[in-house]
């Protein structure tokens, strides 16, 4: 599957005060369905809604983690992370997200642009795979979000991210828990076929001097 990646540059920042202790979030549209987006691709609101029903678990138990920057793999970076998200509701045909700064380094450095006024966006990250219809992308029902990271990007850079995060095939290792480039994984076959055969020669060789004897 391919990873696909949105940018959303519309985001507000909210500071919410509890007994004394402030938080700060940032909200707004976190992604958009049935609307064909700067990078031509389109999303049913079916496969967005089936996925959006799957990650409430993730929101729900505190897992749904994002990063500060654009991340060049599905995988999740601890050291990277810079904010939790809390909600993720339909408001149409957009998803409406919520998500709270926390007290980690990528999360001091994201509160701090806030705090300076500095224009953050945020790009959802997910894989799937995409069919081309007319002239837009059609993402499909395998659809499965990761996250949705904060961002700040030249309007240009759109261009660069496609051409380098999309470039390349992901799959699921299930042993190791974590997303593993397709090439990899076939550099890696073809190095044990190489190691076999060399091991298989080797044998043949091993014989050959055996029967000299």
């Amino acid at each position: 599957m391919k990873l696909i990646t949105e940018q959303i540059m519309d985001v507000e920042y909210i500071t919410e005060a509890v007994e004394g202790k402030k938080s700060h979030y940032i909200s707004g549209v976190f992604m958009q369905a049935e609307k064909a987006n700067r990078n031509g691709r389109i999303y049913p609101k079916g496969v967005l809604e089936a996925e959006l029903n799957k990650y409430q678990t993730a929101i729900n138990e505190k897992r749904a983690l994002g990063e500060l920057g654009h991340p060049e793999s599905p995988s999740l970076n601890l050291d990277k992370v810079s904010h939790l998200i809390t909600a993720l509701r339909f408001e149409g045909n957009d998803i409406v997200g919520k998500a709270k700064i926390l007290d980690t380094p990528m999360g001091n450095i994201a509160r701090n642009f806030l705090e300076e006024g500095v224009k953050l966006g945020v790009s959802s990250r997910g894989m799937g795979s995409v069919l081309q219809r007319g002239s837009v992308n059609e993402v499909q029902k395998d659809f499965r979000l990761a996250t949705v990271d904060i961002v700040h990007e030249p309007s240009g850079i759109d261009c660069w991210v496609n051409g380098i995060m999309e470039g390349a095939d992901w799959v699921f290792n299930a042993s190791s828990n974590s997303w593993v480039l397709a090439e990899q994984i076939q550099q890696e076959l073809r190095n044990k076929n190489v190691k076999a055969i060399t091991e298989s020669q080797l044998g043949y060789f091993k014989h050959f001097l055996t029967n000299l004897k």
